[in-house]
């Protein structure tokens, strides 16, 4: 009697996240809104899985992410949960839901319970007390740099960001800071190639890069780009896989295999 083999996909975990990384593997992240999608995703081995507040805009059909609501990132968390057995769970916490230390706790507690294995939040040094606390109470953090969308009027519309040299050693500096502070992932957003090199390589934790060049540890687009459903909002970061793939299956394994290959994103995807 032969031993049965086991072949399933291990989960994904934080762990194994930076044993990737140590080991030079990249990492493969997509967003997802609801379950059939998740479920495609997570068929196709991607490693994480994201819950992006940009459902504002691909789905709602918003300007900006801004209006979107803590109930409406819940209902989609649960959606998404019950499509996804292999990646890890993240969930973006968005605009004005985490500004205190309680409110950050409260709100992050009823994503985890909802399904998400890590939260994500924008913002630079002035988050490492956030980040902390959330840490220090069992909740792993994504942290997010470069171009963050939440705060899209502040900085005066959707811009590559760290191009100037003193605005790149202060990325440097806060991307340090919240590392210390706990955070146990990164995502770098229309960064110069350069830029993301540097940060990916000084960080212990995994980078994952979005309009960030070739060298971080890992990449993610939003599902509707790779899918060409974003009509006059393709940025110029993201690429249609699903042009000649035959099924959207295909194309998110295209995207995969792209990411972990090193073939995407090309220089014409990334930033000087």
């Amino acid at each position: 009697m032969s031993a049965h083999k086991d072949t399933s996909p291990k989960k994904v975990t934080v762990r194994s996240l930076l044993t990737r990384k140590q080991s030079g593997e990249k990492i493969v992240c997509l967003t997802a809104y609801d379950a059939s999608f998740a479920q495609l995703i997570d068929a196709a081995g991607v490693d994480v899985v994201l819950v992006g507040d940009s459902l504002g805009m691909v789905v709602q059909g918003l300007e900006t992410t801004l209006p979107v609501t803590v109930d409406e990132m819940l209902y989609h968390s649960q959606l998404v949960h019950r499509g996804v057995k292999h990646a890890l769970l993240v969930v973006d916490m968005p605009f004005l839901s985490y500004t205190t230390v309680a409110s950050a706790l409260e709100n992050a507690g009823r994503f985890m319970k909802a399904g998400a294995e890590m939260v994500k939040l924008e913002g630079g040094a002035d988050q490492a007390g956030i980040v902390s606390a959330l840490v220090n109470n069992g909740i792993p953090v994504c942290a997010h740099l470069g171009l963050q969308p939440q705060r899209v009027h502040k900085i005066g519309g959707y811009r590559v960001q760290g191009r100037e040299a003193s605005a790149a050693e202060h990325m440097l500096h806060e991307a340090r800071v919240l590392q210390e502070a706990g955070a146990d992932l990164m995502v770098l957003e229309c960064v110069p190639a350069a830029l993301a090199k540097k940060i990916s390589k000084e960080l212990t934790i995994p980078v994952i890069g979005i309009g960030a060049g070739k060298d971080c540890d890992g990449q993610v687009l939003v599902l509707y780009d790779i899918l060409g459903a974003s009509p006059g909002r393709q940025p110029k970061f993201a690429q249609n896989f699903l042009q000649g793939a035959g099924s959207v299956a295909a194309a998110i394994d295209a995207y995969a295999e792209a990411v972990r290959s090193g073939h995407f994103p090309s220089a014409e995807q990334s930033f000087n």
